[in-house]
C-alpha cells in the first residue's frame, strides 16, 4: 500500500533572509519569486526591513512557502492533506490550489495590516510559549496576567498572547511554578480575543476572492476539520485570527486520515518536529533539512513507494 503525504505550512518564528534560496534553484519558482518580490507587499525586503515585523513577516512566509511548493509540486506525489500553522493555514490554500499564489501574498499583507490595527500604541502585545505545566494551571496564570491561550500544541504546552508589558512577569511566574517560558518574536497577540476587530474585515476580503475547489483537503486550525468548501474556508480562516489554534488536535486528525509521511515546506522545522514527537510512526522532515530539491524528491520517493 502506497504512503499518504501530508504537507505542512509553517507560521512565523523561523523566517530568515536565505529562506528563498532553495526554491530559486527551480526556474518556475524563481520566476514566481521575482514577480512576488516586485509586488508592494514584499517591496520592503529589498530595503532590508526586518523579517520579524508583522507587516512583512506574514506575506514573506507565505511567499517562501508557496515558492517551495511551486518548485516541488509537479515532481512529487500529490498530498492527501495539507495543514498550516497560523499564517501557514492561509498558505495551505495556495498549496491546495484554492487561491492564486500572488493573491495569497497580497491577502497575507492585508491580514497583517488588519491585525496590526488592533494593537493600541499604548498597549503593545506579545506572545509567550509555555510548557511543563497542565493546561488548567497554565490558564490560571494566563488569566492573572491578562493573557489568553493562542495555540494549543500539547497536553502541557501552549502559546499565549497578551499585553507585552506583562510578558516578563508571566514568564517569571511560570518558571516559579516549575514550568518553562520563552518569549516569541511576534508583535501581535494572534489567535486571541484582542484581535477580534480584524475578523470581520478579513472575512469580507476573503469573500471577494476568486476561489477554486481545492485539489485536496485543508485542515482547519481552530477545529481540526477537513475543509473543501470556500464558504467554510472563509469562515475558519477569519475566525482563527481571534480564536485559539488547536494544533494538538490537528496533529491527531492527520493520523486519523492515515497520513504516513509529512513534509514541512519551511522556513523552519518546528511543525515536523512536533508531529514526529507526538506521532513517531510518521516519517517527518522539513525542506530545511535537505541540501537540494533532488534530495527532497528522493526522500519522498522512498517513503511513499
Amino acid at each position: 500500500m502506497a504512503g499518504r503525504l501530508l504537507v505542512l505550512c509553517p507560521g512565523q518564528g523561523a523566517q530568515h533572509p536565505a529562506m528563498f534560496d532553495m526554491a530559486r534553484s527551480d526556474p518556475a519558482a524563481s520566476r514566481e519569486l521575482e514577480d512576488w518580490l516586485a509586488d508592494p507587499a514584499l517591496a520592503p525586503l529589498s530595503g532590508g526591513a526586518s523579517l520579524f515585523a508583522n507587516q512583512l513577516a506574514q506575506p514573506a512566509i507565505v511567499a517562501a512557502t508557496l515558492a517551495m511548493w511551486t518548485a516541488l509540486r509537479d515532481t512529487i506525489p500529490a498530498p492527501s492533506l495539507v495543514a498550516g500553522y497560523s499564517i501557514g493555514e492561509l498558505a495551505a490554500y495556495g498549496v491546495a490550489g484554492a487561491l492564486a499564489s500572488l493573491d495569497l501574498v497580497r491577502i497575507a499583507a492585508e491580514r497583517a495590516r488588519l491585525m496590526d490595527a488592533c494593537v493600541d500604541e499604548r498597549a503593545a502585545q506579545g506572545m509567550v510559549a509555555l510548557s511543563g505545566m497542565p493546561h488548567g494551571a497554565i490558564e490560571a496564570l494566563l488569566a492573572r496576567f491578562g493573557f489568553h491561550p493562542a495555540i494549543l500544541t500539547g497536553e502541557d504546552a501552549v502559546v499565549a498572547g497578551g499585553p507585552a508589558a506583562a510578558r516578563e512577569a508571566l514568564a517569571e511566574a511560570v518558571l516559579a511554578a516549575g514550568g518553562r517560558a520563552t518569549a516569541l518574536p511576534v508583535e501581535v497577540a494572534s489567535h486571541t480575543p484582542l484581535l477580534q476587530g480584524a475578523v470581520m474585515p478579513f472575512a469580507e476580503l476573503l469573500a471577494r476572492q476568486a476561489w477554486s475547489a481545492p485539489a485536496f483537503p485543508v485542515l482547519s486550525g481552530i477545529s481540526a476539520e477537513q475543509v473543501e468548501d470556500a464558504r467554510l474556508a472563509t469562515r475558519v480562516l477569519s475566525r482563527q485570527i481571534a480564536e485559539p489554534i488547536r494544533w494538538m488536535d490537528c496533529m491527531d486528525a492527520c493520523v486519523e486520515t492515515g497520513v504516513t509521511v509529512a513534509l514541512e515546506l519551511g522556513p523552519g522545522a518546528a511543525l515536523s518536529r512536533m508531529l514526529q514527537a507526538r506521532h513517531p510512526h510518521i516519517a517527518c522532515r522539513s525542506v530545511t533539512e535537505f541540501r537540494s530539491l533532488d534530495g527532497i524528491r528522493s526522500w519522498l520517493g522512498k517513503q511513499l513507494e
